[in-house]
């Protein structure tokens, strides 16, 4: 895995594995069920992901919506390909939500909602919570 996934948290945060991408809890979750999205390929451009690799996104962003959306009913979702600091291609992906979703009775206020997301304002989580938010949506993932 590439050090972008690395940094990510790979293999704790997996949520899935395809062939040429992953599903990452997002360590800092700047609103409930945020993700990354990282292509396993050596590629840091987004235009050389191979075809195969643009194929198989359609599959994972299809199984993310469904999944978030099962878990914690999001009103809009956010996928930012920024690549400044972890070069390797890979997606922010953040739900957005109008009333602050809860899990386990704790609210997850998204702080910059209707405006873009501020990835510097995110909710504190533990091992404990991150696992729990791994397994909400997991329990909602689509069969493969």
């Amino acid at each position: 895995m590439n050090e972008t996934i690395q940094k990510f948290g790979y293999p704790g945060t997996l949520i899935r594995e395809y062939e040429n991408w992953v599903v990452l809890l997002r360590p800092q979750q700047v609103t409930l069920g945020s993700l990354i999205l990282a292509c396993k390929e050596p590629v840091r451009q987004f235009g050389d992901v191979s075809s195969a690799g643009y194929a198989e996104l359609k599959r994972a962003t299809n199984d993310i919506e469904q999944a978030l959306t099962a878990a914690f009913a999001y009103q809009r979702i956010n996928y930012l390909m920024l690549m400044m600091v972890d070069p390797d291609v890979h997606f922010h992906v953040i739900p957005r939500y109008a009333e602050p979703p809860s899990l386990d009775d704790r609210p997850f206020a998204d702080q910059s909602w209707p405006g873009p997301p501020a990835l510097n304002l995110y909710t504190e989580t533990d091992p404990g919570t991150n696992r729990a938010i791994i397994e909400a949506i997991t329990e909602h993932w689509p069969a493969a």
